[in-house]
């Protein structure tokens, strides 16, 4: 079976990288995590990650207690940046050729961001990790996400998540929550549904860029992602 999607943009969240653990980065996890990206790659998908920064610092959290939010802001885009040297560390060891790219210039560890660069990138075969959200403070790495790939011109965004996709509520809590396979943009903004801020469901609308959220825990599911298998949940236009 063929691939369905050419050039994907990944959506990780911090949390993701803590595995079983409360805080920080979970190395079996990444490991893995490292694994299926490269099963990707062989198959000739084009891969931009977009990573957050939960696990070690959310800046939103940092406001409500008291805090400056920009300046909480700011300090998680730099954690988002310790999560992405993580993960070119572990691709790396997977025999991938890696580049992090940060929205906040700091040339001894990564290069700034410059789209025509990334696109290059990707070109050549390289995975490309986005670090530093949008470089703004008051946007979120979801927000980031939406944005860097309708730069990149990508395919599809990838939101990998704790579960199998959207629920009418959080399965977690809720036994009778139902799981919804597809849905329209329109649907996932004005129902208020918590798949991605409404900033960054509005920029793929606009843009035309399907969201498909899956759970990036179960082995094998990235590559049934980019195979086009019916997995997860499909955000995408109105059907005509």
């Amino acid at each position: 079976m063929g691939i369905k999607y050419k050039r994907v943009l990944l959506k990780l969240s911090g949390e993701a990288l803590q595995g079983a653990n409360s805080y920080g980065i979970d190395p079996e996890f990444l490991r893995r995590l490292a694994q299926e990206i490269k099963s990707v790659v062989e198959l000739g998908v084009e891969v931009a990650i977009v990573i957050g920064g939960g696990n070690i610092f959310r800046g939103v959290s940092g406001a409500t207690q008291g805090m400056d939010r920009a300046t909480a802001d700011y300090m998680g885009m730099l954690a988002t940046v310790i999560n992405a040297l993580a993960l070119q560390d572990a691709l790396e060891k997977e025999d991938l050729q890696t580049r992090v790219l940060t929205a906040i210039e700091m040339r001894e560890i990564a290069e700034p961001y410059i789209r025509r660069r990334a696109i290059r990138h990707l070109e050549k075969g390289r995975v490309v990790i986005f670090g530093a959200g949008t470089g703004n403070p008051f946007f979120t790495t979801d927000t980031a996400a939406a944005l860097r790939a309708a730069e990149i011109n990508a395919d599809v965004l990838l939101k990998a998540t704790k579960v199998d996709g959207i629920y009418t509520a959080d399965p977690e809590k809720d036994k009778n929550a139902k799981k919804l396979d597809k849905l329209s943009y329109k649907e996932v903004i004005t129902n208020g549904i918590k798949v991605m801020d409404s900033a960054a469901v509005s920029l793929c609308m606009e843009n035309q860029i399907p969201i498909v959220v899956f759970d990036v825990r179960k082995p094998g599911n990235l590559e049934k992602v980019v195979k086009g298998k019916s997995i997860g949940s499909l955000v995408e236009g109105e059907q005509l």
